[in-house]
């Protein structure tokens, strides 16, 4: 078995059941368990430990209530939560590029031990995969209020451990035949959007040299709405909205109070914009650790930048029955006015969907609110900055009789892990992949791994231009994923009517 050495100790893992070339090293601890004194404070190192630590299962996931397909539930109880996992070419010649993952899962749920995020493929195209699980829910971005008394409690404890996981892999990446100097930091919607602060915090400086970003979503949260957030998680939880009266409450009872705030936006359509898809938490503006939204930051030019969106992104979430059904035209219109959605955006989409029913027309203006236009404007303010930037579209799509699968939100992430054979993945993908899915997939993933290894996707960065516009910094520069001889669509056919509306922010 492979035996590695770390700055805390030996660890031992195992080979992949994939590739038996591929050495895994699963559930290492990169931070201290960050409850009993440690709760909601800065992530402290891992306790060093003596002889040869077994790593050959995952740790344990951040507590959370979503239990997925293929992937551990949490446990009360389980507190060595800050882990990671390795995969590495077991006879690797030193040197080669990183691959850190950040998951999504709207900040609330979701780990690396997800079936689509097996590492085995893309550490077989020379890189070094690092997966990692951190805080969520109130326990990594609830807004934690001060006292006067005691360590301040920080905003943004999720970004923090993922900031902790970063240098664990300058520490001591080189043991597993990764190179310090060579870190992409990828992730997936929340994911994306926490690699997108990372980019522009100074905290994080010089922990990645590129990023790449599927489905980054709008937006951060001002301190005061975080602060909101906090009074009505403590009222669920009926403890006190302070630090004694939430440090009072276990993580069990947090994670409760969070899923009954939630259900009740939900089952309000008074309620405004969280009525729609009542994401809670997430990144605070706080001044410190994270400046600003990484759209206004005006930081981050530095590091390389690689961004996806799926063309079709919000029919997961109405598939999956997370989102509010609109199904009538008043419906449609209380929706625009909840997000200050002028009404020439409305009938743009209205005149370009013409058969479209009401909740199509919903699902299109908010997933391009939410994802593809926002992931298309951090690429070109990224561009606008003089950052190098590479901008991609996910828009496969698979039929059939009785079964039709969009290029919806997360169905890009198996094609781009190369992970299209578990079955917990056929759900996103439309059932067991065909030739032509294994060839995207073979696509995509070497477009991952030629940019962690070069900077060079394989198709030409955006140009300058401005942000918001409708293509003047695009122009030919967006590649298009979709299978072999599948019909090519317009994947950019609403951007000009974004541009002539600007973006609202949804964290007033």
């Amino acid at each position: 078995m492979d035996v590695f050495t770390t700055k805390a100790g030996q660890v031992r893992g195992r080979r992949s059941e994939r590739d038996p070339g591929i050495a895994a090293v699963l559930g290492l601890p990169y931070a201290a368990p960050p409850f009993g004194a440690d709760r909601f404070r800065e992530p402290r190192p891992a306790q060093p430990w003596d002889g040869v630590r077994e790593c050959t299962a995952f740790g344990p996931v951040a507590p959370q209530s979503a239990e997925l397909p293929g992937s551990p539930a949490w446990s009360p109880g389980e507190e060595d939560i800050l882990t990671l996992n390795i995969w590495a070419p077991a006879d690797g010649p030193g040197g080669l590029p990183v691959l850190v993952w950040i998951h999504g899962g709207a900040y609330v749920f979701g780990s690396s031990a997800q079936p689509d995020f097996d590492g085995t493929a893309l550490a077989a195209r020379a890189l070094v995969v690092v997966t990692l699980n951190y805080r969520l829910g109130f326990e990594g971005f609830g807004h934690v209020p001060a006292d006067g008394e005691g360590p301040a409690r920080p905003d943004n404890r999720g970004l923090l451990d993922q900031i902790a996981a970063l240098e664990w892999v300058r520490d001591n990446i080189a043991a597993f035949g990764g190179s310090p100097d060579r870190v992409t930091v990828a992730g997936q919607s929340s994911g994306a959007t926490s690699v997108a602060c990372l980019m522009v915090s100074d905290r994080a400086r010089g922990l990645l040299h590129r990023a790449v970003l599927h489905s980054a979503v709008n937006a951060c949260a001002t301190p005061g709405r975080a602060a909101r957030t906090t009074a009505e998680i403590a009222a669920a939880a009926g403890v006190p909205a302070t630090r004694a009266g939430l440090l009072a409450a276990s993580p069990q009872a947090l994670v409760a109070a969070s899923d009954r705030l939630v259900d009740r936006y939900r089952q309000d359509p008074r309620s405004g914009q969280r009525h729609y898809d009542p994401a809670i938490y997430g990144p605070v503006a706080d001044g410190d650790l994270l400046p600003a939204d990484p759209l206004a930051a005006g930081r981050g030019a530095e590091v390389e930048l690689l961004v996806c969106h799926t063309t079709e992104e919000y029919w997961l979430l109405d598939a999956v029955g997370s989102s509010a059904k609109i199904t009538t035209e008043q419906q449609l219109a209380t929706f625009a006015r909840d997000f200050g959605l002028p009404p020439q955006l409305v009938d743009g989409y209205r005149s370009r969907l013409p058969d479209a029913r009401a909740l199509d027309v919903y699902l299109a203006l908010y997933g391009d609110l939410l994802f593809a236009e926002y992931s298309s404007r951090l690429a070109e303010a990224h561009a606008g900055a003089g950052g190098r930037t590479f901008l991609s579209r996910f828009d496969r799509r698979r039929g059939g009789p009785g079964r039709r699968v969009r290029a919806w939100h997360c169905a890009d992430i198996p094609f781009a892990f190369g992970n299209l054979h578990d079955e917990s993945v056929h759900f996103l993908t439309g059932g067991p992949p065909g030739p032509a899915d294994h060839e995207l997939s073979h696509r995509m993933a070497g477009a991952w791994a030629a940019f962690a290894a070069h900077g060079e996707p394989g198709w030409a960065p955006l140009g300058g231009g401005t942000v918001g516009g409708a293509g003047g910094a695009e122009g030919a520069a967006v590649r298009v994923w979709r299978t072999a001889g599948e019909e090519a669509r317009a994947t950019d056919g609403f951007r000009d009517l974004w541009g002539a509306a600007g973006l609202p922010l949804l964290a007033p």
